[in-house]
């Protein structure tokens, strides 16, 4: 009996609470909302599409916060690169468009990351600063205006299409967490992740080149916000300075949630995708519910405290 005890103590809390978390939630929506269509296949299949971005940018959260560093600006470089891949498209291929979207979300990652890699100034503050700047560039490139995506192979792409009768976000989504979870587990990268993560004076005295690995993060982060820029325009057929700017929260939330440590040195990638399943499905059933906007951030608000709560227990044993 006290070894089993022993054994339930020393059950990693941070990690079993997303699995007990998105078992209890669904349950109770499942019963209290099953005459409201919650667990009809059309309503479980837009839970995973409304997501499917703030799953993606989930991904590359975690790799920041596992190397000890948090990017705050990428609901404004979604902005920016949906308004960058639409423009492109106005007048060129969607080629053009798709470099545009993306280039601009690893430009600005590579920028975010220069400043903390190698200035050596706090993530922070850093990514603060970059979110209200890019937020001004957004809704300065088009007047605040939204632009419409006229191009039906890049909507088909990133947005409305599907194959073999399986929505293209449904394949984004899978495709970002199956390379984000390799590269995360079984790669050297994933490895230096974690150690400056953890310890950055000993992952230096290692070999371990930590600034490099800072700038990769956060190049990492851009590029994956870069992504959801596109998700969002193909999807919505249009792109608007306002997209990604409610995503902040729900995003920190769904990483936090998942498992992945505020201090760095520990997170999982499957953990993220749950934890953005929960909100969605948290959004989803409160809207079902009939709560507002303003009830939903109330509870993405108390689930964020926590999470923060368990991660900070779990790392202080």
């Amino acid at each position: 009996m006290q070894a089993a005890l022993q054994k339930i103590k020393t059950i990693d809390l941070q990690q079993s609470i997303i699995y007990v978390g998105f078992l209890g939630i669904f349950l109770f929506f499942a019963l209290t909302l099953h005459d409201d269509g919650f667990l009809t296949s059309r309503n479980l299949t837009n839970i995973v599409l409304q997501t499917a971005p703030a799953t993606i940018m989930a991904v590359g959260l975690v790799f920041a916060l596992s190397a000890g560093e948090i990017d705050l600006s990428f609901g404004s470089v979604v902005a920016v690169s949906a308004l960058a891949a639409a423009v492109a498209m106005q007048t060129g291929p969607m080629f053009l468009g798709v470099l545009a979207g993306l280039g601009a979300g690893v430009a600005i990652g590579a920028f975010n990351g220069f400043l903390v890699a190698y200035l050596r100034l706090p993530s922070f503050l850093v990514t603060l600063a970059t979110m209200g700047l890019f937020a001004g560039i957004a809704r300065s490139m088009t007047d605040l205006r939204s632009i419409p995506v006229i191009n039906d192979s890049f909507t088909g792409i990133f947005g409305s299409g599907s194959l073999l009768g399986v929505p293209s976000l449904v394949f984004w989504t899978l495709g970002a967490v199956i390379i984000g979870h390799v590269l995360y587990r079984n790669t050297k990268f994933g490895a230096h992740v974690l150690a400056v993560g953890d310890n950055p004076r000993a992952a230096q005295v290692s070999g371990i080149k930590a600034p490099r690995v800072r700038l990769m993060v956060m190049t990492l982060c851009g590029a994956t916000a870069g992504l959801a820029g596109l998700l969002y325009a193909g999807r919505l057929q249009a792109a608007k300075y306002t997209l990604g700017e409610t995503d902040l929260m729900t995003v920190i939330a769904a990483v936090i949630v998942g498992g992945t440590a505020l201090k760095g040195g520990k997170g999982s990638i499957i953990g993220a995708l749950l934890g953005s399943l929960l909100m969605g499905m948290l959004n989803n059933g409160l809207i079902l519910m009939g709560l507002d906007v303003s009830d939903q951030m109330i509870v993405r608000g108390l689930i964020i405290l926590i999470a923060v709560a368990v991660s900070l227990r779990d790392t202080s044993r």
